[in-house]
């Protein structure tokens, strides 16, 4: 499902217009982008923690050339899925 379709389904359920849904889905990215940004994990009980993780420098091998390089470390986004998310989806 990609946002469109998202965004669609959101005004299905909620019998709210397409730009509404738009906009309030949005809105969620953004807030969520911004917290992440600042370190700040989002709680969603029931549905799932985002929060920011932090991985270390590390040496990988170019695959092509078989030299080894050094990868810097980096904080990548994580999403841990919830309770309830996991029962929907078993």
């Amino acid at each position: 499902m990609n946002k469109a379709k998202l965004v669609e389904q959101m005004a299905k359920i909620s019998k709210l217009p397409k730009s509404t849904c738009k906009d309030c889905l949005e809105a969620f990215i953004s807030a969520v982008g911004t917290a992440l940004k600042q370190s700040k994990s989002v709680v969603l009980t029931g549905f799932g923690t985002f929060s920011v993780m932090k991985r270390k420098s590390r040496v990988g091998i170019n695959p092509v050339t078989r030299v080894k390089m050094n990868i810097p470390a980096k904080k990548v986004p994580k999403f841990k899925a919830g309770k309830g998310l996991k029962a929907i989806v078993k």
